[in-house]
């Protein structure tokens, strides 16, 4: 691995610039546009915050960190979401809706034990439509709870959070002080929110098979882009170290190879997800494998 990833780094930087022209400039003629560009630049900077997780572009990680402090996205933590998603790295609890930070499953007892009406939200957040729409407030709420009862007796959890404050503080004086005001803004934010989710709906799939629990989606188009070829989720799983532009060469040289291992869990692109799933669940909310005798 090269000392610096260049092209992290300069998508970073034009990641910051669109977001700041978006605010700044676009706000002060067209607030509609602006929100859209504000939007494609938090979903790009949350998956830039993914990039840096995993130790990119820099060897050190402070630097890293310092490079994605401003907490564009307002709520969630970047020292949280680090801690959290590197536990979801242990692909021997992917999925568990206890063990995997990032499950959308519940287990079977909770589900049964929910009100009717908490689970019509449910299985509409489980269609993509729903996940898009309602889906960052529904897991923003079920961080949000799990946080506080962390937070409690986790010191770490507690430091993580006292971190965000002015990264997020940070955020809200830019925009206090640009003609985008700042309704306009959380809007924006919700709505890179939703792109994100976009991403996370058909990552992940309950399987007696941990290898085979990734998905591979055959995206070239510019979602893949805006997800730093993360649609390619299995080899990201297998080679979390490899920088986002080398996943698709990576790839191409073992596709039989992936396939094999994650029993084909396949989808040749986006298209197709919104084309099967736009109104229909992908997978039930409980688990079908957890809790079985």
């Amino acid at each position: 691995m090269t000392k610096w990833e260049w092209p992290t780094l300069g998508l970073l930087a034009l990641t910051y610039c669109v977001w700041a022209i978006a605010t700044m400039w676009i706000a002060a003629w067209s607030l509609s546009l602006a929100v859209v560009f504000a939007a494609v630049a938090i979903a790009m900077f949350s998956s830039l915050q993914h990039e840096v997780i995993h130790g990119h572009p820099f060897r050190d990680a402070r630097l890293n960190t310092a490079l994605v402090f401003p907490a564009l996205t307002l709520v969630i933590p970047y020292l949280r979401f680090r801690d959290t998603h590197l536990a979801h790295h242990q692909d021997s609890d992917l999925t568990d809706p206890y063990d995997d930070p990032e499950s959308n499953y519940l287990h079977p007892e909770d589900w049964a034990a929910l009100a009717v009406w908490k689970r019509r939200i449910y299985h509409a957040n489980n269609t993509l439509l729903g996940r898009i729409l309602i889906g960052p407030l529904v897991g923003t709420a079920h961080f949000l709870a799990n946080e506080w009862l962390l937070a409690r007796t986790d010191a770490k959890v507690r430091s993580g959070w006292a971190w965000h404050i002015p990264a997020a503080a940070l955020v809200v004086l830019w925009v206090v002080q640009s003609p985008m005001p700042l309704w306009a803004y959380l809007i924006a934010a919700y709505l890179g929110l939703s792109l994100i989710r976009i991403r996370t709906f058909a990552e992940h799939q309950a399987h007696v098979l941990a290898r085979a629990r990734s998905v591979i989606i055959e995206d070239r188009g510019p979602l893949a882009l805006l997800f730093l070829n993360n649609n390619l989720h299995v080899v990201h799983h297998n080679h979390p170290r490899v920088p986002w532009y080398r996943l698709p060469r990576l790839y191409r040289a073992n596709r039989a190879r992936y396939l094999r291992q994650n029993q084909s869990y396949f989808y040749r692109s986006y298209r197709e997800i919104f084309r099967k799933y736009l109104l229909r669940g992908k997978d039930p909310v409980a688990h079908p494998i957890v809790g079985r005798s």
